[in-house]
């Protein structure tokens, strides 16, 4: 007889376990939802904020040009610093948002060769490509070659990290680099 009465009390006290952790959970996710969902918002925001690369290209201000997928990891985890970048230069640079699933920018994906994401492109006010990062960089290396493009540079610069999401456009063919 004991144990009978064992078991409703073991089922009662898991029940109630079960029900405080999934709401500790809920509760976790709408405090914190910012946290967990910034860089995938801020990935969303890029193309509405982006600058047209038209109007980039013809302003006689340098301009930043990513390319991103809002599915892309690595493109996730550079949101939150490529968007303090954006605060930062926004009024002396263009900042170019191209999502690579949006078949509207397939020619600016071919004309800058991207296979792999995230691609920033960094040109000066003449609209030369200076700089072409592909895959994570540090904030600081974007920064440094942000700064210079005030100073007239010298040489082309291509700096591919083996982080990086691999593209494929199914409009045409492309030979992707290789992961490490």
């Amino acid at each position: 007889m004991q144990s009978e009465s064992r078991e409703p009390l073991l089922n009662k006290n898991l029940q109630v376990i079960v029900v405080l952790f999934i709401s500790v959970v809920i509760i976790s996710l709408i405090l914190f939802k910012n946290i967990f969902f910034q860089s995938t918002y801020l990935l969303k925001s890029f193309g509405e904020l982006s600058v047209d690369p038209v109007v980039a290209f013809k302003n006689d201000k340098p301009t930043f040009i990513e390319f991103y997928a809002e599915w892309c990891e690595v493109c996730k985890e550079m949101a939150p610093e490529v968007s303090a970048l954006k605060e930062k230069y926004e009024k002396n640079i263009n900042f170019v948002f191209l999502n690579v699933d949006n078949k509207k920018w397939d020619n600016y994906i071919r004309k800058f060769d991207v296979n792999g994401i995230p691609q920033i492109n960094l040109f000066d006010k003449k609209g030369n490509l200076i700089s072409t990062f592909v895959g994570k960089q540090k904030e600081e290396k974007l920064r440094k070659s942000i700064d210079n493009l005030e100073v007239e540079a010298k040489s082309y610069v291509e700096i591919v990290n083996s982080e990086f999401s691999e593209f494929k456009n199914k409009n045409y063919e492309i030979s992707p680099r290789s992961h490490g």
